[in-house]
Order: structure tokens, then sequence, then C-alpha cells
């Protein structure tokens, strides 16, 4: 007698209420970002330069038969979010309008958080450690803001553990060359040299000397002699 195999279970039958609903197709954006470029090369073209605030309503109310609502915000979405944009941003450019004026600063948290994805993005393509440059960069960036190293942290400072770590890195750092300035104003004043020889004294770069003690008085000590 011959064993009869046992029949495979039924495959369940789909319950059509309960399935999700189909998402929406994405907007092409290729063509909006491209007509962007073509009627505003100046801030969307070759070069990327900062958005200045409001630039969505801006562009809708200049061409409100060119440019669809969703299609438009999805690629202006898409633009910010580039590798090329965001290094505009981390630069510390200001903001710019339609005609690619500078028209208002670059938040100083928005500069820092740009410095943190450029980096991020960056560090995923290689086996460099990035983050010594990374650091410097965001004390370069506390320096042009003009804001007190407290006044900073508080702007700056997230929920985000990894971006507060590099921040106390590049704070640190700023601690440290100040302490370095203050010792070489004090070594320079003492000298009784102009910066030149001082500089030449040790073996330092007489701009860079110069640099670190600006603001202090000091450029106007006696020549030695």
């Amino acid at each position: 007698m011959t064993e009869t195999l046992p029949l495979p279970p039924e495959a369940p039958v789909a319950d059509t209420a309960a399935a999700p609903k189909a998402r929406a197709p994405k907007p092409d954006v290729l063509p909006v970002l491209d007509k962007m470029a073509a009627l505003y090369p100046h801030l969307f073209g070759a070069v990327f330069r900062p958005m200045k605030r409001g630039i969505f309503q801006e562009l809708l109310d200049a061409h409100p038969t060119e440019f669809e609502p969703v299609s438009l915000k999805a690629a202006l979405s898409m633009h910010a979010r580039s590798l090329r944009y965001l290094t505009a941003v981390a630069s510390g450019e200001q903001r710019h309008d339609l005609q690619g004026q500078p028209v208002e600063p670059m938040a100083p948290e928005h500069v820092f958080h740009a410095l943190l994805e450029v980096f991020r993005r960056r560090q995923f393509r290689t086996k460099e450690d990035l983050r010594p440059k990374l650091v410097q960069r965001v004390v370069a960036a506390w320096e042009a803001s003009g804001l007190t190293p407290q006044a900073y942290r508080e702007l700056v400072t997230s929920r985000d553990a990894a971006a507060n770590a590099v921040l106390d890195d590049a704070m640190s750092e700023a601690d440290a060359r100040a302490a370095k300035a203050e010792a070489l104003r004090a070594a320079f004043q003492s000298s009784g040299a102009t910066v030149e020889a001082f500089a030449d004294m040790y073996g330092l770069d007489p701009r860079a000397v110069g640099r670190m003690l600006r603001g202090s008085g000091a450029d106007a000590a006696p020549a030695a002699g």
C-alpha cells in the first residue's frame, strides 16, 4: 500500500480589509531641481549657497504655475540634505536670497550640526580618523560665532551624546589655546622684543604670533634695545 503524503497547508486568505494602504508615489524632484538651478543659478547652480529662510514660499509666489507645492517641498528637502549644501552651511556662510545675495547670518547651531553631519558622512567613506579635524572645525566655528564658551554650549548642546562629546573636546581645545595665548602674551610683554624678533626667538611665524597677541595691547610693546 502506497503511503499518501500529507497535503501542504492552505495559504491563508489575505485580509483585504487589514491590508496597508499603498503609499502615494514620491514626486519626481530631479526636473524641479533642474528648473530651480536654471531660474536661480546663483543660489542653486554649480556653487551651492545657504538658502534664506522662507525660500519655499518665495519660489511659489514667484512661479505659481511652474512649481507644484508638494514636489517643490520635496526638491528643497533633497537639496538641503545634500553633502554640497551641508558643506556650504558648515562653512559658516551667510544665508542667501534667490539672486545669490547674502541677507542674514547663519545660526551657530546650524553650522555646528552641519559640521557633524558632513564629517559623519566623510568618516563613513574613509578609514582615517576624522574626529581631530572635526574638533578643530568646531573650535573655529565657535570663534567665528563671537559667543562666549558658555553661551555657545547652551546654544548647540543637544540630546545627542556623541555630538555633545565632540563639543566637549572642542571647548577643551579652545581652553588650551586660550591658555597658550595668555602664556605667549606674558612672555612677549616681558621680553621687550618686537613681534618679529620674539617670533624668531621661539621659531614661530610672526603672523601667527601677531594673531595670538591681537586684542591684548601687546602689539604695542616696545622693541628691544
